[in-house]
């Protein structure tokens, strides 16, 4: 039986980094991981009495959380861009194998900030006007509705 977080089982990518960043996200977000740095937390804790909770102390901590976090961050990047990515591509094929989609919407992540600001306006546009249909139906189901 297989003791690997589920994300390093599933994941693959043809690239080492990629490969790398995967396995270890992976790893990385599991609860083992998540009790070793509890664990580290712990014994440097204890230790402090032993060295007078002195400035070196404190910074074998500090740095050590600096460190890390600078390389999780590219980690996490890539690991989210991946995500999205694939997120991007499943939305396309349901855009693709919908009967009335509009396929214009393929791929709009590639759009300029501006070309995003006009198609989020059309929609809020098509959004106000089904508010407004509706409004109006509830509007004239309460003045036909019988009065006793």
């Amino acid at each position: 039986m297989s003791h690997k977080p589920i994300e390093v089982e599933t994941r693959t990518t043809n690239d080492w980094f990629g490969r790398f960043a995967a396995s270890s996200s992976g790893w990385l977000g599991s609860k083992w991981a998540f009790g070793a740095a509890v664990a580290v937390i712990v014994v440097w804790a204890a230790t402090g009495p032993m060295f007078h909770y002195s400035a070196d102390w404190q910074l074998i901590i500090n740095t050590g959380t600096t460190i890390i976090t600078f390389l999780m961050v590219f980690l996490i990047q890539n690991t989210q861009n991946r995500d999205a990515r694939a997120i991007n591509l499943k939305l396309n094929e349901l855009i693709r194998s919908g009967d009335n989609a509009e396929n214009q919407m393929i791929d709009i992540e590639n759009l300029s900030d501006l070309e995003l600001d006009e198609l989020q306006a059309r929609y809020e546009a098509v959004r106000n006007a089904c508010e407004d249909r509706r409004a109006k139906r509830a509007a004239s189901k309460a003045t036909a509705a019988p009065r006793n």
